[in-house]
Order: C-alpha cells, then sequence, then structure tokens
C-alpha cells in the first residue's frame, strides 16, 4: 500500500486511518481468485494504494482501465459503452453476475423488456419470464463529482463480487445481474480529481474546483432528465428507457458533512402522487435492510425518512416514474478525500423528519463524532451495494412479478380512470419545440401516436396529424406527470401545521414549460382509438430544400438559431418591422428574413433549426431592418456558476457568440471596445462584486483558492456603469440584477455622478409577507409589439422563484424605464407551489431600462431556467437583438 506522508497526517490520524484501512481490506480476506490473471487486479495492487484510503484518489481514465482489464479477465464481468460525455469521455455499464448469466444477457434483457411493457403475457408464458429472468439492479456512481466514494468504491466492489468464495455472495449473483455505471459524469469526476491533486497537502488542501464540474451543468446534471439535453444524461436514460429495464436502480451520493453519516429509503414526504403505492413499498423494503445491513454490521448514524423527498424527478433520474424501484443513498462528505474530524457538538440534524441529532426510529444508532474519512464513506457503498443485491435476490420472483404487475395496472388505469388522452396539436406557434418535444417523448420510451382523421372529442375539434399520447401504456405516470400542470401535494408535519416544503422545483411540464398547446382529454372513445397509428421513427417534417429570401416566423425559437447560422454564414439577416401575410401564412414583427449567399445551405438550416421557412421571392420589398450579430459577454464567476454554465449551453446550442468574461477582469477590461452586450446570468451580487458568497454586509469564508476570489470590485463596476452610459446594452436576471440598485455612481469627464435606476427589489418584504415559491411556472402578461416580446403570445409561462421582486420607480435625468411584463392580477400560477401568490399580483417581472445612451433589460425570472423553459427563450433572444435606443 502507499502511504500517505507523515507531513499530512499526526499521530492519531495515522491510527484512525490505519483502523479504517484495516476494515476495508476484512472484506477482501476471504477472497480465493478463480483465475490466476486476476491476481494484479487486486485493487490496492493496481491502483498502488487501497482505494478510499485518506489523501488517494484515480481518475475517470484509470478506473475504466481497471475494469476493462476485469472484463477481460474474468467471465462474470460484461463491459459496454453507452455514450459520450459532454466533453468526448466514452461512458460505460459494467454487467458483474454469474458466467451463466454474463452469457445470457441478450436473452435475460429480453425477458426485461417483456416483463416491463408487455401487459398482455398469458400466465404460462409470464411464469415462465419470471422463472428464468434475473433481477438487474442498476448502480450510477458519483454524478456529483465532489462526492468521489461511490465511483472510488467501485473496484472494491466489482473485485469482491467476482472474486468472492462465499456462498451467499454466488447465490445472490445467481439471482442479480449487477449493472454499474462507474462514473455518470467522467468529465467532472477528472475535474475535481485533478483539482483536488493540485492543492492536496498544501494549506489550500480541499479547494473547491474553480468552475462547474462538468461542461455545463455542474451539480445540476440530475436536474436534466426530463429535458434530456446533456449527452451523459441521455446516455444514462437509455438503460431504463429504451435498452435494459432494470428492474432496481440506486442513486449514489453524498452531502453535507455535519449530519447524519448516511442516508437510505424510504424517503420523507412528500412524494410523487402519480407513482403506484406498491413501488413506494419496495423502496420501504430495501431501504429497512439497509438499515438494518449496515446497523448490523457496525456501522453508525445511518437514517432514513428524512432530508430527501421523493416529489421532484432529480433524485431517481425519473426512473420512478417508468416502474423502476428507484432509490437515493447519500453519505457525509469529508474533504473531497481528506480526512474531517467532526467534534460532537457540531452534528446536527436538518431536513425533513430529524429535529434532534440523537437516537429516533429512523435513527437508531447515531455516529458519536470523530475521524470522518474516505474509506469509512466507501465501506458504507461497498455494504449498502451488498445489501442491495441480496434483497434482490431474496425477492427475485416478486420483484419480477411486481414489475408486469405494475404494467398491467398502469395500463389498466389508462383504460379505466381519466385521462385517458393527452393531445398535441401538429399545429403550434413555434414548430420547432413541437418537433423536439415529439422527439424527446420517444427518447423516453413513450409511444406517441398521430391521428389519421379529423375527430371530436369532449368538445375539442382535434385534426389528423395531431400527437397523440394514450395513458394506457406502461409508462403511464410518466406521461401523466409531465404533460399535466404540477399540483404540488400539501403536507403537514401535524394537523393543521407547518407545510413539509419541497426539496428542489414544483414544475416540470413539458407543454407548459416548452409553449405548446395539449390538450387533456378526460372521455374515452375508442372510435377515436381507432384513427391513430404508432409513429414509430423521430418526427423530422423540414426537410428538402427552400428558396431565398426565406422568412422564418418569430413564433419559433428555431427561427432564432437560423439567423445565427445564416449570419455566420455571411447570408444577409433582417428581421420585419411590420407583419406580413404569404400565402395565407401571418409572419408577425420580428420575423427573420433570409437572403443573399448560398441557397444551398437554407435545406441544412432549416433542418437543424427545426423550423421551415417562407418562400418571400414574390412578396416585393420587404418592411425588414437588417440585423448584425452583437458581441456578447457572458459573464461567469468562478463560483460553480450552474446558471452562466446553462446559458453557455443555450448559447451553444443555438449558435450564439459569446466570450466568457469574470468578474475580477472587468477593473482592465476596454467594455466599449470588446463587446456590445454583457450578461449577467443568476448570481449573487456579491460574489461578482467581491468574489465571495453571502451577502455585502454579511460575507463568510470561501473555499476557494484566493486566485479566484476575485470581484469586479469598484473600479470594475464603474466601468460596467461607464459601458452603459456610453451606450452599451447590459441583460441580467436574477439575483444578478441587485447588482443595479441602490445608489450608483460613475465619474464621466472628471464629474462624479451619483443616480439610482428607477426600479428596486422589494423581494425581502415579501417573504416577511409569508411570499414562498421555491420553483413554479407562473403566468407573465406582456407588452405587445414591443422588440422584446416579438414572436410572443400576449401572455407566457415564466420560471420564477420569489427573489428578486421588483418594483419601478419614477425616473430623473436622463433615465427611462417601461414594463415589458408583468405578473397579472390573478391567475398567476400556471404549475408548481406558490403562497402568498397575491403579493406577485400586477408586480414587474420583466422591466427596460435607460442610462445615458445604454439600455438594461431586467429579469426577474430565469429566462433560461436549466435549459427546460423554452416558452421564455425568446424573451432573451429578443434582447440580443434590441435596436439602439
Amino acid at each position: 500500500m502507499k502511504l500517505i506522508p507523515h507531513q499530512y497526517r499526526t499521530m492519531k490520524e495515522t491510527r484512525s486511518f490505519s483502523v479504517t484501512v484495516l476494515i476495508i481490506c476484512t472484506l477482501f480476506l476471504c477472497l480465493r481468485p478463480a483465475q490466476a490473471q486476476l491476481s494484479p487486479l487486486q485493487p490496492e495492487k493496481h491502483f498502488g494504494f487501497m482505494p478510499g484510503s485518506d489523501y488517494n484518489l484515480f481518475t475517470y481514465e484509470e478506473l475504466t482501465d481497471y475494469l476493462m482489464k476485469l472484463d477481460k479477465a474474468s467471465p462474470m464481468v460484461a463491459m459496454e459503452e453507452i455514450g459520450e460525455s459532454p466533453m468526448g469521455r466514452k461512458m460505460y455499464i459494467v454487467f458483474i453476475s454469474s458466467e451463466k448469466n454474463i452469457e445470457n444477457l441478450q436473452k435475460l434483457r429480453e425477458i426485461n423488456r417483456e416483463l416491463a411493457l408487455n401487459p398482455d403475457l398469458s400466465e404460462d408464458r409470464r411464469k415462465d419470464l419470471i422463472a428464468d429472468g434475473k433481477v438487474f439492479f442498476l448502480a450510477t456512481l458519483s454524478m456529483h463529482s465532489t462526492e468521489v466514494a461511490p465511483s472510488q468504491a467501485a473496484p472494491l466492489i466489482a473485485w469482491q463480487m467476482v472474486t468472492s468464495s462465499d456462498p451467499l455472495v454466488k447465490k445472490y449473483l445467481d439471482d442479480v445481474v449487477y449493472m454499474m455505471v462507474p462514473n455518470h459524469n467522467p468529465d467532472g469526476m477528472d475535474l475535481v480529481v485533478e483539482n483536488y491533486k493540485k492543492y492536496r497537502g498544501t494549506q489550500y488542501d480541499g479547494a473547491s474546483l474553480p468552475q462547474v464540474y462538468h461542461k455545463y451543468v455542474g451539480h445540476d446534471n440530475n436536474r436534466d432528465f426530463i429535458s434530456l439535453t446533456q449527452e451523459d444524461t441521455r446516455a444514462i436514460a437509455r438503460i431504463y428507457n429504451l435498452d435494459w429495464f432494470p428492474q432496481v436502480m440506486v442513486e449514489k451520493h453524498q452531502m453535507g458533512s455535519t449530519g447524519i453519516r448516511y442516508y437510505v429509503p424510504p424517503a420523507h414526504d412528500p412524494i410523487a402522487q402519480n407513482v403506484d403505492g406498491e413501488l413506494w413499498s419496495w423502496t420501504g423494503v430495501f431501504g429497512t435492510n439497509m438499515l438494518r445491513d449496515l446497523t448490523g454490521a457496525g456501522l453508525t448514524g445511518v437514517g432514513q425518512k428524512t432530508i430527501f423527498d421523493m416529489y421532484w424527478p432529480g433524485s431517481t433520474e425519473t426512473c420512478i416514474w417508468k416502474n423502476v424501484i428507484g432509490m437515493l443513498t447519500e453519505a457525509a462528505s469529508v474533504q473531497v478525500a481528506s480526512p474531517l474530524y467532526i467534534e460532537p457538538n457540531e452534528l446536527q440534524a436538518s431536513g425533513k423528519g430529524l429535529s434532534e441529532y440523537d437516537k429516533s426510529i429512523n435513527f437508531p444508532v447515531p455516529w458519536p463524532g470523530g475521524w470522518w474519512r474516505l474509506g469509512d464513506i466507501v465501506r458504507l457503498e461497498i455494504e449498502s451495494t451488498f445489501s442491495i443485491l441480496k434483497t434482490a435476490s431474496l425477492h427475485r420472483s416478486d420483484i419480477l412479478r411486481f414489475r408486469n404487475d405494475i404494467c398491467r395496472r398502469e395500463v389498466e388505469k389508462g383504460r379505466s380512470e381519466p385521462p385517458y388522452y393527452y393531445v398535441v396539436p401538429a399545429a403550434q406557434a413555434d414548430q420547432s419545440e413541437l418537433i423536439r418535444f415529439v422527439n424527446l417523448m420517444r427518447e423516453h420510451g413513450v409511444n406517441g401516436y398521430r391521428l389519421t382523421a379529423d375527430h371530436t372529442l369532449d368538445g375539442i375539434n382535434l385534426k389528423a396529424g395531431d400527437f397523440v399520447y394514450p395513458l394506457a401504456q406502461p409508462f403511464r405516470s410518466f406521461v401523466r406527470e409531465v404533460m399535466e400542470s404540477q399540483e404540488f401535494p400539501v403536507r403537514h408535519y401535524s394537523p393543521g401545521g407547518e407545510v413539509i416544503r419541497p426539496y428542489d422545483v414544483t414544475s416540470w411540464s413539458l407543454p407548459l414549460h416548452r409553449g405548446l398547446t395539449s390538450y387533456e382529454i378526460t372521455s374515452r372513445d375508442q372510435a377515436f382509438e381507432g384513427k391513430i397509428t404508432l409513429l414509430d421513427e423521430d418526427y423530422a417534417p423540414v426537410q428538402g430544400s427552400f428558396r431565398l429570401p426565406a422568412i422564418f416566423p418569430a413564433t419559433s425559437n428555431g427561427s432564432f438559431m437560423a439567423a445565427f447560422i445564416a449570419a455566420q454564414k455571411g447570408m444577409k439577416v433582417s428581421r420585419l418591422e411590420n407583419a406580413i401575410t404569404i400565402d395565407g401564412r401571418l409572419l408577425g414583427k420580428g420575423s427573420f428574413v433570409i437572403s443573399g449567399g448560398d441557397a444551398t445551405a437554407l435545406g441544412a438550416i432549416a433542418k437543424e433549426a427545426c423550423t421551415e421557412p417562407v418562400y418571400a421571392g414574390g412578396a416585393g420589398k420587404l418592411p425588414a431592418s437588417e440585423v448584425k450579430i452583437p458581441k456578447i459577454a457572458l459573464v461567469e464567476t468562478y463560483f460553480s456558476d450552474m446558471d452562466a454554465g446553462w446559458t453557455r449551453y443555450l448559447f451553444d446550442t443555438y449558435k450564439i457568440p459569446y466570450k466568457i468574461i469574470r468578474p475580477g477582469e472587468f477593473a482592465n477590461a476596454d467594455l466599449e471596445r470588446e463587446f456590445d452586450i454583457i450578461i449577467f446570468p443568476n448570481s449573487q451580487k456579491n460574489m461578482i462584486m467581491n468574489g465571495k458568497p453571502g451577502s455585502e454586509g454579511g460575507a463568510y469564508m470561501s473555499s476557494y483558492h484566493p486566485d479566484y476570489q476575485k470581484g469586479m470590485g469598484k473600479k470594475g463596476m464603474e466601468k460596467l456603469l461607464l459601458f452603459i452610459n456610453n451606450g452599451g446594452r447590459v441583460i441580467a436576471w436574477g439575483q444578478s440584477t441587485d447588482l443595479f440598485t441602490g445608489l450608483l455612481a460613475m465619474t464621466v469627464d472628471g464629474t462624479t455622478e451619483e443616480f439610482t435606476l428607477p426600479f428596486a427589489n422589494t423581494a425581502d418584504q415579501a417573504r416577511r409577507d409569508g411570499l414562498s415559491i421555491p420553483g413554479a411556472l407562473v403566468r407573465l402578461e406582456l407588452k405587445e409589439n414591443h422588440p422584446l416580446a416579438y414572436g410572443m403570445p400576449s401572455s407566457a409561462g415564466v420560471f420564477y422563484r420569489g427573489n428578486p421582486l421588483f418594483r419601478t420607480t419614477v425616473p430623473r435625468f436622463d433615465m427611462d424605464r417601461r414594463v415589458i411584463g408583468h405578473f397579472p392580477e390573478k391567475e398567476i400560477l400556471m404549475s408548481g407551489y406558490c403562497e402568498k401568490e397575491g403579493l406577485l399580483a400586477g408586480v414587474p417581472a420583466m422591466i427596460w431600462l435607460k442610462k445615458g445612451k445604454g439600455q438594461l433589460v431586467l429579469y426577474s425570472f430565469n429566462p433560461q431556467f436549466r435549459a427546460s423553459t423554452q416558452a421564455a427563450y425568446k424573451l432573451l433572444f429578443n434582447a440580443l437583438f434590441l435596436p439602439e435606443h
């Protein structure tokens, strides 16, 4: 074993470290390698240190190299590529089971598929499949890359399964196929490991990574399992949506350092209401067995029914809505791989379900405090994995039977309980979002159909070509969950007492978030069902070539993509100043006219943009003005700036060119020469101004190296204000808008000018008055025909979290303001949860400001929230083309 250098550890640490390593090593005392070639693959020999030992981490490449070698050496292992990460690393799934099961993987996969998707199996056929089938248990490891232990435990788990002579382990692997994604986020794993090693053993040991641990989204990657925007989340989702249909799944995470040591299922309330009740019971079976097995193994600090709920989709990657027994575990963290000493008084209960850090029915053996090490977490990961494996084996036939039972129940509910169908008309204002929606539902494994003839149902005249999603299908709960408006299940800690707050956001309705019209049909009609045909291939209606000049409608998000692509290809891009009608089709203000350049490129542009243009050759002189691509600066802090990352993803997807600028670079940048627009995604004011978390009056210690704790400072802020005053444009949303509140100052021609822009943030007062909106879709009423609202309906859904809350004021001197969008007086909430909704009535949510020659566009909501609010994208895109004022 490679020991940690003595200068990293005290004598007490050395003794505690030795005990931890000894515990891990005892897991392997009974191992007898089946083949001589396995001996060099003992994890300690292979890596040069025991995985889980203090200060030691391997990279993603080292991990997958080890598993590839184990795959070649053992007939109990099969390793398959499942996709690529956003940065181009290959992603894998590793199957570990008995040699016979590995030989029969494809046959077993077909059994999985039949049990998961076929509600019409005969009893004899079903009995045969259950008799021959195996439980497939999927574990996805270390999605959040600072949560290193699950992936560091992977070689130990694989080695123990492959080499164990324990007859019980062999029995488990006869009954169960363990499916391991060794790391869910390969890019982030390498970034975190490299950053940790950079500072290991220095004053800044454990310093945070100064960027998101992903190409784009960082910690938000488990928030992507409905929209499936990222390549790694799509690779994982295919496993249970389309390819393998496992019956059991666990997502392995870590959490803060001072609470319980290990969270196991079942979860706390609230839970997803569309999920079958028996599935929740199964999570209790697995979780209770984990609690018993871990406690029986002498592991303390294990708790359940606390902290985490199962209402929002991030905890289990949407698999519970697809009939998988989906679970979550969370371990208390160390400083990446460096141990922590926790004093007893620092231990505390937090979140739901545990009010005191003390012995409780859901926390039977509290951890007393002391040294907490990576090896401790690794042991928890090993023990919990084998506990799930054991439970899956003990209940093999019941679990397989349940998988087909729930398939049958969901289909029968769809036939006997309303709603029976969701219908999405083919005629939509935004063709690009319709196309992407239809293909996204296919990617989720949902059966979609098309209506072959007109039909009237529930008083709605449906048209041939409309898309139909019957509820009588195995993934019924998913279809209903993503098609309906979310209504948060309000639960209380006691009758009439405090509401149990949601863990995360409360709205994810795909039609509402994407601005698509859809109908919920509550009457079953077999004649209607006779008119629908299965959509068995991707929907790709935009094909062929198109002629110039071409007009792309402003109502389509794809039109903005087309405009940016065309402009970068040297084509002329203009926008209509007035609405026109061509061949009976209305093209509104702001629609893009593309002319000049290579007409052969237009077909590819339209296909990528998922938007069909209209030929305008016979329309005469068009009322249009040419637009140019602005020079855009996108502000991204070093503090795991996920909202900036999502903005980068959106801009890259829509081919919008930009340059990243850090807050600390403002003071020395020539903003007026380099940029036309500066964009501030949602971030705390103090992080941008001073490079520190917290508020201006209450900053707290940062976990980052000092090199990355630089904000704009007074000089940088003054440069920003001068940029605006001299004609620059600023776009900002969320808490970043606080930068522009209060008394501001700049020096112009030797004279200091103090001013206050004509708006304020009143969120603190609203919060004191009871406003609570953890993340919901709310209605925004828009100023029609304003350039910032081109292509938008008169009202739209935007994603809002309660801060900021704007109020405008009467301007002075060279300033002005206009409210572009405001919340209505009533019926504000469209989907999700909000307390004291009336406090939002009539309040501005999108405002335009003028100062000097410059302009600001401020949003209280995130117009691109997690790339899942397509209905609001145009409010951001239009701001990029805002003309000079």
